[in-house]
């Protein structure tokens, strides 16, 4: 199966497909609208994109972890982590249609 990875640019040309704004057009708004969610979840907004899923941010406590190379341990400071939490309309889609390999 061939990998593909969905890019700004292909948004933008899709956003330039279907809307039938100009390319620069497209790719300003696909901009903001990204903006517009990053800036939210820095916030510790939630975001969420009906039928698609939810972004959010967790804060995760300091822990001790292990160096699985020498075994030794090694403390893992306090982070926020990103997490996103599919709709079942998402999963509903991604288990019932086919996987198929294309040519790009």
């Amino acid at each position: 199966m061939a990998e593909q990875t969905v890019t700004r640019a292909h948004l933008s040309e899709a956003v330039y497909q279907e809307v039938g704004l100009s390319r620069n057009e497209s790719a300003t708004l696909v901009e903001q609208v990204l903006n517009e969610m990053a800036d939210a979840l820095v916030k510790g907004e939630m975001v969420k994109i009906s039928s698609f899923g939810t972004f959010s941010v967790r804060q995760k406590g300091q822990r001790i972890g292990r160096n699985p190379k020498t075994g030794q341990e090694v403390p893992i400071l306090p982070r926020r982590v990103l997490v996103f939490r599919a709709s079942h309309v998402l999963k509903q889609r991604i288990n019932s249609e086919p996987v198929t390999a294309t040519d790009d």
